[in-house]
């Protein structure tokens, strides 16, 4: 008895989705797919600090070095409690040994930034106090999120723009959407190579007269891709 209501719900299940799909394809559709794109200018960039006591000839030490760039950084304008992370967070510094018997201490930031113009400055800032340890660690936009939704509600319309220059010359209408398939790829935030693209490495000769940088950093590309059945009817 189990067993025969098994096999009715199985024959029943079947027949629904059979039914189902065959309507589907009796209505008359038209598919088409679109894709929109745009450029965008990072608004939050993240530059990577890393203090330790070789860092300066003089041995100072990591406390003193972090003072002095804090006071740099609050002459720039930077708002220290909203852009000046610290990036460990069990603990406020690590301990290195160098040749088994001394002790070097290191600490490792993120400065956030809004500007080409602006990192530019608090590299400066950062060669004048020879902090040499430095590199872009990733770039963001802010209004990433509103901005994919716009291109998604782009490339739909931009679908049907396509659907109805189809059909014209048949003589036939775009109708209601039947399916809608989002093929966009999630944007991912912008981690950079950060041995190609470290700024002043240790040790290196950093030019004697620098001037800030007064320049974007690169435009971040964000598209998407829609795929769209429209119902067809008659005019």
């Amino acid at each position: 008895m189990k067993l025969n209501l098994l096999s009715f719900c199985l024959l029943f299940s079947f027949a629904v989705g059979t039914a189902q799909n065959k309507n589907f394809l009796d209505v008359p559709y038209l598919e088409t797919s679109a894709r929109v794109d745009t450029l965008v200018t990072p608004d939050k960039i993240y530059l990577n600090i890393t203090i330790t006591e070789k860092d300066s000839k003089g041995k100072k030490s990591v406390e003193e070095q972090e003072n002095k760039m804090a006071q740099a950084f609050r002459g720039l304008g930077i708002d220290l409690d909203k852009q000046l992370f610290i990036k460990d967070l069990s603990s406020n510094f690590k301990k290195y040994f160098l040749r088994g018997k001394d002790v070097l201490k290191s600490k490792r930031f993120s400065l956030l930034v809004y500007s080409g113009k602006q990192a530019g400055e608090a590299l400066q800032a950062l060669e004048k106090l020879d902090i040499a340890n430095v590199y872009m660690e990733k770039t963001e936009y802010s209004k990433m999120e509103a901005l994919e939704l716009d291109l998604k509600s782009r490339a739909v319309a931009k679908a049907k723009k396509k659907a109805a220059a189809l059909t014209k010359p048949l003589g036939q209408s775009v109708g209601q959407a039947l399916h809608i398939l989002d093929n966009s790829s999630p944007y991912y935030q912008n981690y950079r190579d950060t041995k190609q693209l470290t700024v002043y490495r240790e040790h290196a000769v950093a030019p004697a007269a620098a001037e800030p940088l007064d320049v974007d950093f690169e435009q971040i590309r964000v598209e998407t891709t829609v795929n769209v059945k429209f119902a067809l009817s008659n005019k």
